[in-house]
């Protein structure tokens, strides 16, 4: 979900946007953090919030080189993220 909120810093408005970001257990060890809209933006750590942060910093360089680029911001509008239960054999 995308969440604008401006502010400004000395002269230079900061734009905010969310972005889900998918947590899972690593295969051996730590934790692995993706967001599903930025495709490839993908980033691990030893702990969750290590994780985390880390997710954070590739999503920040993920966008500062879309606005370089002066493509469009991806968007998680339209979308809708639900939990299904199923049965297994």
């Amino acid at each position: 979900m995308r969440r604008r909120q401006a502010r400004r810093y000395n002269r230079i408005e900061v734009e905010t946007v969310n972005y889900t970001v998918v947590i899972e257990k690593g295969r051996e060890s730590g934790y692995v953090a993706s967001v599903p809209v930025l495709r490839g933006c993908v980033s691990q750590g030893e702990t969750r919030d290590e994780a985390l942060r880390n997710v954070r910093e590739a999503i920040e360089a993920y966008v500062d080189a879309l606005l370089e680029d002066d493509l469009p911001l991806p968007t998680e509008e339209g979308k809708e993220f639900v939990e299904l239960q199923v049965r297994r054999r």
